[in-house]
């Protein structure tokens, strides 16, 4: 038998290993924990800022807290545009984990398309925004979902009570609070305010854990007051719809302003949209067409004429006009009246909107008599309303006037303005002379006027324009039971492509009651269409039913008769 081996025999056993491999690894052991030391004394002692700044950047986050925006509100105190809670639904991608189910229910809740929602959760950042200003409504819905990954933060949605009624004058702002038109834009630091803001460490679920430091308090905007009475303003918006709807119109615009303080009562404009709802707005439903657009006044324009006249000595009231034939020509260019009045007095020449009576006496004016006659009452100059686009119009210099221009400037041709240009320029009729500063702000004191006429050219104008928008003038339909009425009609070819088209701004002007004038109501249709584009047809009921409601809802006495005879407009008798 083999005789047994003892283990103690093993040949790996007795091998015998080299002393300095043992002190080597010992060495290196020891080497090691030097390492460790050293690393750790370094970061511990030299970079401590650095490690500070790295933690803070993961877990330490600077909360805005949003400012509340100032609210708009009308002369009355009513709302007109306030902000209302809602909520920011955001996402961390890395940290979304959800079903498809829950996917579905979160693209439906937010009103997005699901693909929409892929991307954005797709996307190589740390937070991503899936919808602003969420109803608390659906904000509730969509936390109940308690998808990983989602989170919502507190902002603020801008809520517009009166809709299209008021959207010209008021605007709208953005999802980020910031104003895109009207007062919202204008007065954008006003209203905003400023956001305040907090530090605050949040956990790996983007809970917070604790607050650090005080903080900063937001500093909440302040409020504004318009000018604006939102009864008035829905009453002129009614009538201006209904109107450009009637006469398949391509727009409209109306603009009321009381005659004793220069506010601006309404200023109304169609198309419109609705603030709380642009999904589908498009540019023309934006315009504000009462204080960006130009056009030429026709008619309208003949009062200034005859006050300059006037008020240069040239003309009496009772001075006889001799229109006859019913055209005149100067140089090459003719010029016409509807019919042939023959003789006339000066109040009958804007009575019956004579271009001849009226370009008689422009031409005894000297060119630069009657342009600063026109910049005196503000043509030519952008109004000073503090809102955004307000235009200038269009006046040229008088030493390149021939006197062909300064004859169809008498009558509104060759020279442009804007509709709350020529309804402040009428102030100088019914307020005696003086030229009244606008204002879309509501005022606590009356301003002061600038005198431009005499009070009894005003007074003689005043008288002309009551006797145009009567029976006899160019447009009865602008009468108003229980209210004496003054004002004129306005039609003008539109230009095309530097040629006068066969398309029509019907327009009326006019301020009551007479005795006291308390308003003053311009209106402009622009291409009526749907077989009457006079402004005595068009424009005139208009004013009539703006101002008579306007004047009930200031309750401002009667001053003539309730039965008054109203006739009906001969297309052919206004002059364009």
């Amino acid at each position: 038998m083999p005789r047994p081996v003892k283990l103690t025999r093993n040949a790996l056993l007795t091998t015998k290993l080299p002393a300095w491999r043992s002190r080597l690894l010992l060495g290196l052991m020891a080497g090691c924990f030097m390492a460790l030391a050293m690393r750790a004394f370094w970061l511990q002692a030299w970079s401590n800022d650095f490690l500070q700044k790295q933690g803070a950047s993961r877990y330490e986050r600077n909360l805005e807290i949003p400012a509340i925006r100032g609210k708009i509100v009308d002369r009355t105190g009513a709302m007109l545009a306030s902000s209302l809670p809602a909520k920011a639904v955001w996402a961390d991608p890395d940290d979304v984990n959800a079903t498809p189910e829950q996917k579905a229910r979160l693209a439906k809740l937010l009103g997005m398309d699901r693909r929409e929602l892929e991307r954005k959760l797709g996307e190589d950042k740390n937070y991503v925004y899936l919808k602003r200003q969420v109803d608390s409504d659906v904000a509730a819905k969509v936390a109940a979902l308690k998808i990983p990954g989602i989170h919502q933060r507190n902002e603020y949605k801008r809520h517009y009570p009166e809709g299209e009624t008021v959207a010209h004058v008021v605007g709208f702002t953005n999802v980020e609070d910031a104003g895109q038109e009207g007062f919202e834009l204008s007065q954008q630091q006003r209203l905003a305010g400023k956001p305040g803001s907090r530090r605050v460490i949040k956990d790996n679920l983007g809970r917070i854990i604790e607050q650090i430091g005080s903080g900063r308090e937001p500093q909440d905007g302040a409020d504004l007051a318009l000018s604006i009475d939102s009864r008035i303003q829905f009453l002129a918006h009614n009538a201006l719809r209904d109107a450009v709807r009637e006469h398949r119109a391509k727009a409209g615009a109306v603009v009321v302003i009381d005659v004793r303080t220069g506010e601006v009562l309404a200023l109304s404009n169609w198309p419109t949209y609705d603030p709380n709802n642009r999904l589908a707005l498009t540019g023309v439903q934006l315009r504000n067409r009462a204080i960006t657009d130009i056009y030429e006044p026709g008619s309208t324009m003949k009062p200034f004429s005859v006050a300059m006249a006037l008020e240069n000595g040239k003309v009496k009231p009772s001075s006889i006009i001799d229109t006859a034939p019913g055209k005149l020509t100067i140089g090459t260019a003719t010029i016409g009246d509807a019919h042939t009045y023959g003789p006339l007095t000066v109040e009958q020449v804007l009575q019956k909107s004579s271009n001849v009576g009226t370009v008689k006496m422009a031409l005894k004016l000297p060119p630069q008599r009657m342009w600063e006659g026109l910049t005196a009452v503000g043509f030519g100059q952008p109004p000073q309303l503090g809102f955004p686009g307000a235009v200038a119009g269009r006046v040229k210099p008088y030493k390149t006037w021939k006197p062909i221009e300064q004859a169809t400037m008498s009558y509104g041709h060759g020279i442009s303005v804007s509709l709350i240009q020529i309804a402040r320029a009428y102030s100088v009729f019914a307020r005696d002379g003086d030229l009244m500063p606008l204002t879309m702000l509501r005022l606590d004191e009356p301003v002061a006027g600038v005198p431009v006429f005499k009070p009894e050219t005003a007074q003689a104008v005043r008288k002309m324009l009551e006797m145009a928008a009567g029976p006899q003038g160019t447009a009865p339909l602008a009468q108003i039971p229980g209210y004496r009425v003054a004002g004129k009609t306005g039609t003008a070819h539109k230009l095309e492509n530097g040629a006068y088209a066969n398309r029509y701004i019907a327009s009326f002007v006019g301020f009551a009651p007479v005795s006291k004038p308390r308003v003053i109501v311009a209106v402009m249709v622009d291409e009526p269409s749907a077989g009457q584009h006079y402004g005595g047809q068009v424009a005139a009921p208009v004013f009539a039913r703006i101002t008579g409601d306007t004047l009930r809802a200031l309750r401002v006495p009667p001053d003539a008769p309730f039965a008054t005879l109203i006739h009906p407009v001969d297309p052919v008798r206004e002059s364009m």
